[in-house]
This record gives C-alpha cells, structure tokens and sequence, in this order.
C-alpha cells in the first residue's frame, strides 16, 4: 500500500526525510537530484505556491520517492525523484507522483510545466506522455578539463559584496533574465537565500564594471565533493545596455581563470541549450565538450482541470504542515531551470540546478 502525502510546508522531519532520500539518489547517480533553485525552497520548507509529494510505502521507514511543485518566472517547476531501491517500481510510482503533482498546479490556477530529467531514457519519453508531457528541448551538460591555456581576459573584476552590491545586481539579472523562468523575477528573499547556502563564496561573485554600472558578472561555484572536484559556471550575465563588447566570453574566461588558478580546479562545467548552436559552438571553442544531457518535458494544465492527476492504487493527505544571457557572441546563462545557469544568450545551468530533474 502506497501513500503519497502532499503539503505545501514541510517540517522539519518531513525536510529530513526528503534530504536522506536526496543524498541517497546523489550517491547512486553521481549528480545533484534536485535544481538548486528548488533545493533552497524544500530546505526552508517551502515557500508560496509550492508543494511537496512524498511517497512512503507500507513496511518501509522512509520515502521512496519525492516530487516538487515550485512555480517559477513564466513556469511551473516539477522536480522528481525515486528511491534507487526502489526504481524497479518507478513505472508505477513515477506517474503517480506526476498525476498528482499536475493536480495540484491545475487547483493553483494551471499553467505552463515543464519537468527536467537527467539522461533521459525511452522510458522517460513514455512516463512523461503518460500524463500529457511532450519532450522539449535538451541541455548540455559541457566540461572543460586541463591543461589550461586560455590567456586571461582584460577586465577589471571585483568580488561581490552581500548588502551593498544586492540591489544593483538584482536590477542587471532581472534585466538579462526577463524571458527565463526561474533566474528572472528575482527579489531580496531569493537572493539572500542562495547568499546563504554554504557553498556561496562572495570571491567567486564576480563583477564587472563600467561607466560606474555593474555591466555584468560571473557567479561561480565549486563542487568539493563531486569527483573530480568541479567548479561551475553558475550563472554569467551581462546587462542588455552593454551587448555587442564582447563582454560574455571575457566574464566566462575570467570564471575560468578564477576557479583554476584560486582554487585550484582542472575540470568547470556549465548547462547550455542544444538548440544555441552558436553558444555550444562558442564553448567548444573554449575548449569545453559534451558530457551528458538533460531533457524537458513541457505542457500546459488548465485550471481546475478534472481530477485526474489523483494516483491509482494510494491514498493521498493533503495538509499545510509538516547562463548567460543577451551577448552577441555568448547566451545568458543561470541556475534556473535546468540543471544550471544561462544567461549570455539563453541556456540554464544550474551550475547547480539546477534544475527539475527526475532520476
């Protein structure tokens, strides 16, 4: 017997249980298994208009699945993931963790949706049309190892400064990012959120200036316990009033630069969108290549569709408790909705999350 409980604001066990189950997928998989955008929410247990399903099975003492609802910028988010003991099952447990997660964004008015999932499989392809997803658009995964032989690039640089530099940023990503669902429409909470996580390191905030504006920048990351250890490209963008200089390779080389020669890492990665061809073709010209490949899966809900998102074969609880972007020559890219950032033209990577993946 299966129950699938749905909150929108997980406690404190219920946050536990989620991150076990988590850790458990990233240890099996060798990958983050929820978009970092959407890991900072379920961590704070949720914020408006999110809900959190998770799976629990008769006889077991832990979940074996979960699935997050989040809306974003100009979408709704599902991120999923299931139990690796339990994957044998994920033709029954997945759709109906996914009928229900679409219930719920049709009681909270419908909307666009879109699903991200590592590697995808024919049987990713099937569960996704088995509650009305069609296959959208890919993201590539792209590294870049040593040896290092990128000249640096001629731009005055700073590190962020959390308090001071907020508003100014905010105004230039909000600005680069108007079109993306989740790295556009930010505001202090979102930003003060990721400021906090334990991995920010204000160093790795870089900023570019010019006639007394921020121009643009590139936020990075470093994966310590990834392996090898990986630095990211976790978000670069530059302000649309200063396209066409050049600027967006200059801020991706100087992440480069900045990761390798500070803290030491051969191997960055970064998400761009297959379709860029002129942004996958300027990342290979850097001397990045294809490492794997995530999927989207979109559609459209309507508001109070008919219920049909409800499982068969569980019950349900419902409760409150518990990139780089307009570039000439470089796609936008951010975290948002993929597995990492995009910015410079277009492409998410969640240098972190990023991304609504299901495993």
């Amino acid at each position: 017997m299966r129950t699938l409980d749905i909150k929108h604001q997980l406690d404190t066990g219920d946050v536990e249980a989620v991150r076990e189950l988590l850790a458990l997928a990233e240890r099996a998989d060798g990958h983050q298994a929820v978009d970092e955008h959407r890991w900072v929410d379920m961590a704070q247990g949720g914020r408006q208009s999110f809900a959190g399903l998770v799976a629990w099975e008769s006889g077991h003492h832990h979940p074996v699945g979960y699935t997050q609802v989040s809306r974003g910028h100009h979408s709704w988010a599902l991120d999923m993931v299931i139990d690796p003991h339990h994957r044998y099952d994920a033709a029954s447990i997945g759709p109906e963790m996914l009928r229900a997660a679409i219930a719920v964004i049709a009681r909270e008015g419908g909307g666009h949706v879109h699903l991200w999932v590592y590697q995808p499989t024919t049987a990713h392809d099937e569960m996704a049309a088995g509650v009305g997803l069609r296959q959208g658009r890919d993201l590539l995964q792209m590294r870049r190892s040593a040896p290092f032989d990128l000249d640096p690039p001629e731009l005055a640089l700073r590190p962020f400064r959390p308090g001071e530099d907020d508003q100014a940023w905010l105004e230039v990503n909000n600005r680069a990012f108007e079109w993306h669902p989740e790295q556009g429409g930010w505001d202090a909470e979102t930003l003060g959120a990721r400021l906090q996580e334990p991995w920010f390191d204000p160093d790795g905030f870089l900023l570019h200036e010019r006639d007394g504006r921020l121009a643009g920048f590139c936020w990075t990351k470093v994966h310590p316990d990834a392996r090898p250890p990986l630095g990211e490209l976790y978000v670069v963008a530059v302000d649309p009033d200063f396209q066409r200089l050049g600027l967006g390779r200059a801020l991706v080389v100087a992440g480069l630069h900045w990761l390798h020669r500070q803290r030491g890492l051969d191997t960055t990665m970064l998400y761009v969108d297959a379709a860029h061809q002129r942004a996958v073709g300027l990342y290979q010209s850097l001397g990045f290549e294809v490492d794997h490949v995530d999927r989207a899966y979109v559609g459209d809900v309507p508001a109070d569709a008919l219920d049909a998102g409800h499982a068969h074969g569980g019950s349900h609880r419902e409760g409150e408790g518990g990139g780089h972007q307009g570039e000439e020559d470089l796609p936008a890219h951010g975290a948002h909705e993929g597995p990492a950032g995009e910015a410079a033209d277009g492409h998410p990577h969640q240098h972190g999350r990023q991304h609504g993946r299901q495993h």
